[in-house]
């Protein structure tokens, strides 16, 4: 049975280590609330653990064991009498130059700017999508089966939307931790559809359901959010999230009469906060 847990480590990140071990489950299984960032303090007074809550997204299957808890970190040394030399800065590990900044009223509907396509258009898409990802499907050795359909017009622009569902056994190198890896197959296949089509795609790639579960457990998310807003009156911050998760939680509570939400911070940081409406 699906059911969410409160953990405190260290860090942030050692709870959420803590956590999903005693559930069993990966970091993309799992919605995670941030509720005490925690403090070192100062020469260890004032300190005091992180606390953050769990939500798994799919039930929780008994037999499934849990991985060994993480070892904690050793007390930090007491420094040396002399201060080392200074050393130079780190070479940053990310060599790609990051994207041309987006100005705060697209950031969070990237996919808007597309203009509404033909039912010709769309098929036409939609062929050439499931082409591109049968080749890929077959360089990475995955046999799965892909069925596509055409939503309904979007809640944003209007405008219906091809999707490309794979279904097949053990499919989750697709999707990675936090759908990292679906993200990244979704816009390769996009930029190759839209160079092959001279026109910019716009379908979306689900695998095993994934997306609808994930966009079901962040509903769920905001809306229990919301009612801890109303309750402790003041603003209340998401973990980050890419654009498209976000624009669910903006989505969720938009027409609520009690908050409302806006986006801050940049890049990979960027994160819904949901306010009480004064």
């Amino acid at each position: 049975m699906s059911r969410e847990i409160e953990v405190r480590g260290q860090t942030v990140d050692i709870a959420i280590e803590v956590g999903l071990a005693k559930l069993g489950l990966n970091r993309s299984d799992v919605i995670v609330d941030v509720i005490d960032e925690g403090s070192r303090g100062i020469l260890g007074l004032g300190a005091r653990e992180a606390i953050v809550r769990l939500l798994p997204m799919t039930p929780v299957m008994p037999e499934q064991k849990p991985a060994p808890a993480p070892v904690k970190p050793a007390p930090p040394k007491p420094a040396p009498p002399k201060p080392a030399p200074p050393k130079p800065a780190p070479t940053p590990a990310k060599i790609v130059a990051p994207p041309p900044p987006k100005t705060a009223e697209t950031t969070d509907q990237e996919d808007t700017a597309v203009p509404p396509l033909t039912s010709e258009e769309l098929e036409q898409e939609r062929d050439t999508a499931v082409a591109v990802l049968q080749t890929i499907l077959g360089h990475m050795q995955i046999e799965a089966d892909i069925h596509t359909a055409v939503t309904e017009p979007d809640d944003v622009t209007g405008q219906p939307i091809n999707l490309i569902e794979i279904t097949g056994p053990d499919l989750g190198v697709l999707i990675g931790p936090r759908g990292d890896t679906l993200v990244s197959l979704q816009y390769m296949a996009r930029l190759i559809v839209s160079h092959q089509l001279k026109n910019k795609a716009n379908f979306v790639i689900d695998v095993e359901g994934y997306r609808e579960r994930r966009k079901q457990a962040l509903a769920r998310l905001a809306e229990r959010m919301a009612s801890k807003v109303i309750k402790q009156q003041r603003p209340v911050s998401l973990e980050p999230m890419p654009a498209n998760e976000r624009r669910v939680i903006h989505m969720t509570l938009r027409d609520h009469a009690a908050v409302y939400t806006q986006s801050t911070g940049e890049g990979s940081q960027r994160r819904v906060r949901i306010h009480p409406k004064r």
